[in-house]
């Protein structure tokens, strides 16, 4: 079968577990995003499976083979880094065919003048010239292949090192954090060019970020990572409306989803402040509310809050604010004409969905929330 399958991978440099018993399926064809923190693990992980680092414990598979021991050249993955890692002394051209080169040509064929006098070395470099030619139309290279790097862009000289990783056609494609010296404008454009890439080359892609919107808006699959573990992995709607995991809802999502402390009784009624919610939850004892901040409204009666600023966003107003009882940061997107609705005191009073409220206990996990009543919302 192809694709990338990884069973038990665990890491550790020193002292510290970089990364925990990371199991992982990436089918041929599938594009998933690792997303997390800086130090959570993301770009080990994505080092072991090319074979730059090698794992302590478990196994890699790509395809049919077990690649746990074999060197880079021998995994058939191509790499694209944050660096873009381009020979700044080599042309557009000859950067893009460095990997055919190194696959097609013997050391001797390779030399400069003497290689082409060699039998067969002629047809083998035009194949590889037009390999090239193709891979460079496909990234809107052709006019640049005479050029060097330094006489690109940073986007461009991004889209050199897409073109060397595509024009190998590998079993994986490896990324790490390729865009990340775009700027905003780039990035966007930058990143549908990768997932039509990828599209067309329908091998399994493993993308390495720390930029959720990234993840979300590109990958079939995200899978967030933490101290050295992936918390869950799944499509990016069931990432977005559906964690189940507190560290997950507050990682994923701009603004940041709004947390409450709320606590529920031994009949697993959730109340916050002494407040009943008018949820019951599986469980007792302390527990954390959560909702996303385009979710939450504004009400005539509801959980108390204070409005203490509000940004103008263009197509929506972020309203941040303060639950009096406890002093919780909250947020609320509104519709820039509902500006006027707003009191003049601050005081306001939210309205909070039941059926989009999320409910985590102490140890983070999420918990099965029912409503009280047929009530779909707390008034």
């Amino acid at each position: 079968m192809d694709g990338i399958a990884i069973g038990g991978l665990s890491k550790r440099f020193g002292e510290t577990a970089v990364l925990r018993d990371i199991s992982l399926a990436v089918t041929a064809g599938e594009f998933v995003a690792l997303v997390g923190p800086s130090g959570c693990g993301k770009s080990t992980l994505l080092r072991c499976i090319a074979g730059i680092e090698h794992p302590d414990e478990g196994i890699i598979r790509i395809g049919e083979r077990d690649v746990t021991g074999l060197r880079p050249s021998q995994r058939d993955v191509a790499m694209v880094f944050q660096s873009y890692a381009l020979y700044p002394h080599l042309t557009v051209e000859e950067n893009i065919a460095v990997p055919l080169a190194m696959r097609r040509l013997n050391a001797a064929q390779r030399l400069p003048f003497i290689g082409m006098m060699l039998p067969g070395t002629c047809g083998v470099r035009h194949s590889i010239a037009e390999d090239v030619r193709q891979a460079a139309q496909a990234l809107g290279l052709g006019a640049l292949l005479a050029r060097r790097p330094g006489q690109l862009s940073g986007g461009q000289r991004q889209r050199v090192a897409l073109a060397r990783a595509i024009v190998r056609r590998p079993a994986a494609f490896l990324m790490d954090e390729p865009l990340s010296n775009l700027d905003a404008s780039l990035r966007v454009q930058t990143r549908r060019e990768i997932v039509a890439i990828h599209r067309a080359a329908g091998v399994a892609t493993v993308y390495v970020t720390h930029d959720q919107s990234e993840a979300l808006t590109m990958a079939d699959r995200v899978a967030v990572m933490q101290s050295g573990e992936i918390l869950q992995l799944a499509s990016p709607a069931e990432i977005y409306a559906d964690p189940q995991d507190l560290r997950v809802a507050t990682f994923i999502g701009s603004p940041r989803i709004n947390t409450l402390p709320a606590a529920a009784g031994t009949d697993g009624v959730l109340r916050t402040a002494g407040q009943i919610i008018g949820l019951r939850v599986d469980g007792a004892g302390p527990m954390t509310l959560a909702l996303r901040p385009e979710d939450v409204q504004l009400a005539g009666a509801g959980i108390p809050a204070l409005i203490e600023a509000v940004e103008f966003l263009g197509e929506s107003l972020l309203v941040h604010l303060r639950h009096t009882p406890t002093g919780t940061p909250l947020a609320l997107r509104l519709a820039p004409e509902e500006r006027d609705s707003l009191p003049p005191n601050g005081e306001v009073a939210l309205r909070l969905p039941l059926s989009r409220a999320l409910v985590f206990n102490a140890d983070g996990r999420r918990v099965a929330a029912r409503a009280l009543s047929p009530e779909t919302a707390l008034v």
